[in-house]
C-alpha cells in the first residue's frame, strides 16, 4: 500500500503530526478520538503509490474512479472523519453500521467502541469490500464485519445500531437506517438539499428527526437502489456545469450556454467578510438554496474557465436560474483581508437576477448570518411538517421529506 522513496517522514511521525493538527484545530475534543487517531496507521488503507506524506496530510485520498474520471471511491480527509466520530459520541460497547466503505473509518471506530463493541462496514463496490478487509487485517481489526452490499439496505443482523454513520453522499433517507436504528440512536448522514451537501446528525424527536448539527461536506455519491444524481447540464464541456437537483426547475442547457456567451454583468452587495472569519458563511449557500425559486449549482474548472466565470465555490455554487439566464455567487478582493459577496450575472434576465442575489446577501447578513442557523428536521414522505415561522425549504424524496425552517428574527420590544 502506501509507501514511496519520497516520504519525508516515518509514519509514526506523520500521523502524530496529522492528530495534533487535528486537535489543534478542535476537530479532535475526546481522548477516545485522539487516540484512535493515533493508534491506526492510515496508510495502511491508501491505494498503491500513495506516500507517507500523502497519506497523512488532512485531505481526502481518492481510492477509485468511474467513468469520466469521477470519484467512486474515497477515504475521507481526516477532519471530517474526526467531526462525524465526535458527533457520533460513541462508547465502548456500542453497535456501528458504517454504510460507504474504505476500511479506515471503520478502524477507527472499532479502536473507539473496543472489543465489546460491534462494527459493520457495508459497501456495494466488491473491489472497495477487498480493499477495505485487507486493510482492516493488516492494522489489526479483524474483528469488524465487512459486508459487500446495498448500502440502502443497511444490515440486519447486526441490527439494532447505535449509531449509523454514511460515508457517501445521499438524496434519501432509507427506511432500513430507522429501522435498524436504536431508539436512542444517532443518525450521522451527508444529505443533499437542492445541491447542498450537509453532513447531518440526526436524532428521533417526537415522529420525526431533528438535526442537532450541520456542517458542509463533500462525499462520493451514493450507489446502487438510493442513487438519484444530480441532472447535469455542460454550458462549456465539463469546465462549466450547471447541476440541478430537483424536477420542478425548468431550464434550456443550449440557452444557458448562449447565455454564457453574453457580457457578463457583475452586481455588489455591501456584505464583506475578513479572512479571520474563515468559513462562517456556510450558512449563507443553504439559504439561497432555500428561496422558493429555480435555483441550481455551479460547478467549474478554475483554470480552463477563466476569464469566462469566477464564482465564489468552484465545486457548488449557488446560482440563481431562469429558463434562458443564470446569476451566481460571486466575491472580489477589497484589500488584503477583505472580500466583497456580489454576483455575476448572464443571459437576458441577468439584471433581474443579479440583484435578486443581492437582495438575499442582504437579507441574510441582517436577520440570519449571526444567528443560530436553520432549524433542519426530516419527515417520512407523506407527512406534514409543521408550519414553519419563516422562509423554508422543503425536499421531498421518495422516501423522506427535509425541511430547512429559517426562524423570523426577533421583534425589538
Amino acid at each position: 500500500m502506501a509507501g514511496s522513496a519520497l516520504d519525508t517522514v516515518p509514519a509514526d511521525e506523520a500521523r502524530a503530526r496529522l492528530v495534533d493538527q487535528l486537535i489543534a484545530d478542535q476537530w479532535i475534543i475526546s481522548p477516545a478520538v485522539g487516540a484512535a487517531f493515533r493508534r491506526v496507521p492510515r496508510h495502511l488503507f491508501a491505494t498503491d503509490g500513495f506516500s507517507i506524506d500523502a497519506a497523512y496530510a488532512n485531505d481526502v485520498i481518492i481510492t477509485s474512479r468511474g467513468p469520466g474520471g469521477r470519484a467512486t471511491s474515497s477515504i475521507s480527509a481526516p477532519w471530517l472523519q474526526g467531526y462525524m466520530l465526535e458527533q457520533a459520541r460513541l462508547r465502548p460497547g456500542a453497535r456501528v453500521l458504517e454504510v460507504g466503505s474504505g476500511g479506515y473509518n471503520a478502524a477507527l471506530i472499532a479502536d473507539v467502541v473496543g472489543p465489546g463493541g460491534t462494527v459493520v462496514t457495508v459497501d456495494i463496490d466488491a473491489a472497495v469490500i477487498d480493499r477495505a478487509r485487507t486493510g482492516l487485517d493488516r492494522a489489526g481489526h479483524r474483528q469488524v464485519t465487512v459486508v459487500h452490499g446495498d448500502g440502502e439496505y443497511g444490515h440486519p443482523p447486526g441490527a439494532p445500531y447505535d449509531a449509523i454513520i454514511a460515508t457517501a453522499e445521499t438524496p434519501d433517507l432509507p427506511p432500513a437506517w430507522l429501522d435498524q436504528l436504536a431508539p436512542a440512536g444517532v443518525l450521522i448522514v451527508p444529505l443533499r438539499l437542492r445541491g447542498m451537501t450537509r453532513c447531518l446528525t440526526l436524532h428521533r424527536h417526537q415522529d420525526h428527526l431533528l438535526a442537532t448539527a450541520a456542517l458542509q461536506c463533500g462525499f462520493v455519491p451514493m450507489q446502487g437502489d438510493g442513487r438519484k444524481p444530480t441532472r447535469r447540464l455542460a454550458l462549456h464541456g465539463d469546465d462549466i456545469v450547471v447541476s440541478l437537483d430537483d424536477t420542478t426547475t425548468e431550464v434550456s442547457r443550449d440557452a444557458l450556454a448562449a447565455a454564457l456567451r453574453s457580457p457578463r454583468m457583475q452586481a455588489w452587495s455591501p456584505v464583506t467578510i475578513t479572512m479571520r472569519e474563515g468559513s462562517s458563511f456556510e450558512s449563507l449557500h443553504l439559504w439561497l438554496a432555500s428561496q422558493p425559486r429555480p435555483f441550481g449549482t455551479l460547478a467549474v474548472d478554475r483554470e480552463r474557465a477563466a476569464g469566462l466565470v469566477d464564482p465564489q465555490d468552484e465545486f457548488a455554487c449557488p446560482t440563481l436560474l431562469t429558463a434562458d439566464s443564470f446569476a451566481y455567487l460571486a466575491m472580489r478582493k477589497i484589500d488584503d483581508a477583505t472580500w466583497q459577496f456580489g454576483a455575476h450575472g448572464f443571459g437576458p434576465d441577468a439584471d433581474t437576477l443579479t440583484a435578486d442575489m443581492l437582495d438575499l446577501i442582504t437579507v441574510w447578513e441582517h436577520h440570519h448570518r449571526h444567528g443560530p442557523g436553520p432549524t433542519i428536521t426530516v419527515h417520512p414522505t407523506g407527512t406534514h411538517p409543521p408550519t414553519p415561522d419563516g422562509p423554508q425549504l422543503l425536499v421531498t424524496r421518495r422516501h423522506a421529506a427535509t425541511a430547512v425552517t429559517w426562524h423570523a428574527p426577533e421583534q425589538p420590544r
